[in-house]
């Protein structure tokens, strides 16, 4: 198909540099030279995707090989490491000032026990009378950052430090407590009768560029020691995302959740997670994606803002080897985003962008989603509704929605009011 149309994540680890390329990186849609996007109803053989049944036995398949094969890497099958142990750490029956029922529960590997596992924190609304939905989503902080509960030990897996986190020497700190609780609206979604089970991220890996050599990527490895990854070996993005559907595990055994209605949820690269995440573990039947920018929902191929250049040679560790060589070669790539978007029907998905997040290109997002459309056609769901980006807090969509959100690169209450009522329809509630 040819197309006329054409974070903030580098300044985490570099202020300056991210801070400079952002100014230098193009941003204007004139200077976005004509592209062609794979094509997403065509088989490898150049046969014809006509009917939901070819996309799900032909393309699909083929698709999700291509995403493993070139952006995100191979997951592991579950022979690699086996058997997986729930443990309930602690519960508190009145969390939240008495709003909720928390428990924490350690996610194991008694194969690997030389991986500490994830501190899973699950939020139930107080007093539901059967299972409830649930968003799962992964954590920046540790779970002393997500609540502002004061009664959480505090995480001791190895932080990235950042503005205001309260992390020092790579660790928290009680000053860390509560440092994200405005991300992670988790009043608003007992109040409306959800769940919320987020982990910290870190529990599987370190994100830094050589965090794969002491997280769960090598822990996995063949001689438990990985020294190096190769190409179509599964990066960082591939480890959280395997952390999201350990959750899910738990919470099919989870007597108080309804493990057939779970919305996957992330911002920025936890957004590529939970895109990807949403790809490969259909039992999120719903997969949000909050201003995951380049290598999430942005069409790689514009070149707005951040590029396949720039995320790669920043943060190498997120994606399989194979990634970068598309660095200035995004035509080279068999895939994008849009692709991405379609492998999650036809299961709903919400992208969000923010208008003052042109780094992780709004308008990019918002194609993907559309372009994706044909896919979720082939299934009789609706889409967007229109063919123009929405202007500023104007939902559109019904199956596949989206909003562009006013301010910054982050997560707030406005895009948890969007997401609350568009799970409780994708659930029929």
């Amino acid at each position: 198909m040819r197309h006329p149309l054409h974070l903030c994540c580098a300044l985490a680890l570099f202020p300056l540099a991210a801070a400079a390329q952002q100014k230098t990186a193009n941003y204007d849609e004139a200077a976005i030279p004509p592209y062609t996007l794979p094509a997403l109803l065509k088989t490898h053989s150049g046969r014809p995707v006509q009917s939901s049944a070819d996309w799900t036995a032909l393309r699909r398949p083929e698709v999700l090989g291509l995403f493993e094969a070139h952006v995100f890497g191979k997951t592991p099958a579950p022979a690699v490491w086996g058997k997986v142990v729930f443990e309930t750490l602690s519960t508190n029956e009145n969390a939240l000032g008495g709003k909720a029922v928390r428990k924490v529960v350690r996610i194991s590997l008694p194969a690997h026990p030389q991986w500490k596992g994830i501190e899973m924190m699950l939020h139930l609304p107080k007093g539901a009378n059967k299972p409830v939905p649930c968003f799962v989503g992964v954590s920046f902080g540790g779970n002393e950052a997500v609540t502002p509960d004061t009664d959480i030990a505090l995480s001791t897996s190895w932080m990235r430090p950042g503005k205001d986190n309260g992390v020092v020497d790579n660790r928290s700190t009680e000053k860390t407590r509560g440092t994200e609780k405005e991300r992670w609206q988790l009043e608003l979604a007992m109040q409306e009768g959800f769940a919320v089970a987020t982990y910290y991220y870190g529990d599987v890996e370190p994100d830094r560029n050589d965090g794969w050599k002491e997280g769960l990527r090598a822990i996995l490895s063949k001689d438990g020691a990985l020294t190096e990854w190769k190409d179509g070996e599964w990066g960082a993005i591939g480890a959280w995302a395997w952390g999201l559907s350990r959750v899910a595990d738990y919470l099919q055994t989870e007597p108080s959740v309804d493990g057939k209605k779970l919305a996957v949820i992330g911002h920025s690269r936890l957004g590529k997670t939970s895109l990807w995440a949403g790809a490969q573990d259909t039992r999120f039947g719903a997969v949000i994606s909050n201003n995951s920018g380049e290598g999430g929902a942005a069409l790689m191929r514009r070149n707005i803002g951040e590029t396949t250049a720039v995320i790669t040679k920043a943060f190498p560790h997120w994606f399989t080897k194979t990634y970068s060589s598309y660095a200035n070669n995004e035509a080279a790539c068999p895939v994008d985003s849009h692709m991405l978007v379609a492998l999650a029907a036809p299961r709903a998905v919400y992208i969000a962008s923010a208008d003052e997040d042109r780094w992780a290109d709004p308008k990019g997002e918002f194609l993907a989603g559309l372009l994706a459309q044909p896919v979720f056609d082939l299934f009789g769901k609706k889409g967007y509704g229109v063919s123009d980006q929405p202007g500023t807090n104007v939902p559109v969509g019904e199956t596949v929605r989206y909003h562009l959100r006013a301010g910054k690169h982050d997560v707030t209450r406005y895009d948890w009011e969007q997401y609350l009522p568009f799970a409780r329809h994708t659930f029929g509630l």
